[in-house]
């Protein structure tokens, strides 16, 4: 028979435990946290620099200021402007739904609308005074009435897009 002098059996390193953690990543969840919390709170600059930039991208904000974009882009092109007053104003009414909800909204029309559009604008741009197009062109007969340029509600609707207050339940 064969001796095996000294020779045992190898045996496995013990594995190296999960719980506690070394010190460092201790360390790292604390600041970690503290990062988080003081980013939710808005406290650090950063944070209020992430929330702005989220805010600024958040969905009818973003999906607003494109449509007007587009929009004047294709009155400069020369599209049929009764076609563009329509659809302006179909956005214009979607974005006050999205900016201050369905309910202080939705029921406004004719001058009533124009009145709400005009306190509602933090610019106070004179909505009464330029935005008569928006009552009755949409109904009138083809080419009895003259369209304004659009150029002017655009620019006062983006701006009021970008003043717009942030509600919670309308920004997704």
């Amino acid at each position: 028979m064969i001796e095996h002098g000294g020779l045992r059996d190898i045996h496995d390193i013990d594995a190296v435990p999960w719980w506690p953690p070394a010190p460092g990543w201790w360390l790292l969840a604390l600041a970690l946290g503290l990062g988080g919390w003081l980013l939710w709170r808005g406290r650090a600059p950063l944070g209020r620099a992430l929330v702005r930039l989220a805010r600024s991208h958040s969905g009818w904000r973003v999906d607003a200021r494109r449509r007007l974009h587009a929009l004047a882009r294709r009155e400069r092109d020369g599209e049929d402007p009764a076609r563009l007053l329509a659809e302006f104003s179909e956005l214009l009414r979607r974005i006050a739904i999205a900016r201050c909800g369905r309910d202080g909204v939705a029921g406004r029309c004719g001058e009533a609308w124009l009145e709400w559009l005009e306190r509602a604008d933090p610019a106070g741009f004179p909505w009464r005074e330029h935005g008569q197009a928006l009552i009755g062109a949409r109904y009138a007969p083809p080419g009895q009435t003259p369209m304004p340029s659009l150029a002017p509600l655009i620019a006062a609707t983006q701006s009021w897009t970008r003043a717009a207050p942030y509600r919670e339940a309308g920004d997704a």
